[in-house]
């Protein structure tokens, strides 16, 4: 265990709530902008799995951004817990989201925004739990360049998609940002 686990665990209960209504609002914000190139870097671009991956990413992000500046001295493993808890989050809902629609055939909405939710729960249990633990200086540093490696791929495939379902638009089969 490390410093004031109270505030650690305070920080990652409303990066919860964070992350659910930051990640709502981004699955909106590239139709907002008028399709802005930029904007679809952080926000899904079409209905595909890969897109929606962003919605957890980004908000997180930007939470980091701030609790980074309230916690940081409270812990060892900021950056890993960060990392390890988006992985968590990213991996259980393209799991939840295959797993369902191999045995429904269809997608189904409810389902994807409640894999969302918890994706975000464990997300910042796992986050939580690593935070409270000591960390070395370079697994942190590890957990940061893993950590900023899964965004710039997020930006890549945005632009340069693999021909695999998991980056298809599921509404019309286009891949990619036109």
């Amino acid at each position: 265990m490390y410093k004031d686990e109270g505030k650690v665990t305070k920080w990652e209960v409303a990066g919860i709530f964070w992350i659910v209504i930051v990640g709502s609002l981004l699955h909106f914000t590239y139709d907002w902008s008028g399709k802005l190139t930029i904007i679809g870097m952080f926000s899904p671009i079409n209905e595909s799995v890969w897109e929606h991956l962003k919605l957890g990413y980004w908000s997180l992000v930007f939470f980091t951004i701030i609790e980074y500046w309230f916690i940081r001295k409270h812990t060892t493993g900021f950056f890993w817990a960060k990392f390890l808890g988006i992985f968590t989050m990213e991996l259980f809902i393209i799991l939840f989201f295959y797993t369902y629609t191999f045995f429904t055939k269809k997608e189904i909405l409810f389902l994807d925004i409640l894999s969302f939710i918890i994706g975000a729960i464990l997300c910042q249990f796992i986050s939580m739990k690593i935070m409270k633990k000591r960390v070395s200086y370079r697994l942190n540093i590890i957990g940061l360049l893993l950590f900023t490696l899964l965004g710039l791929s997020l930006i890549y495939f945005t632009f340069y998609p693999l021909k695999l379902p998991i980056f298809m638009d599921s509404n019309n089969g286009s891949y990619g940002i036109d």
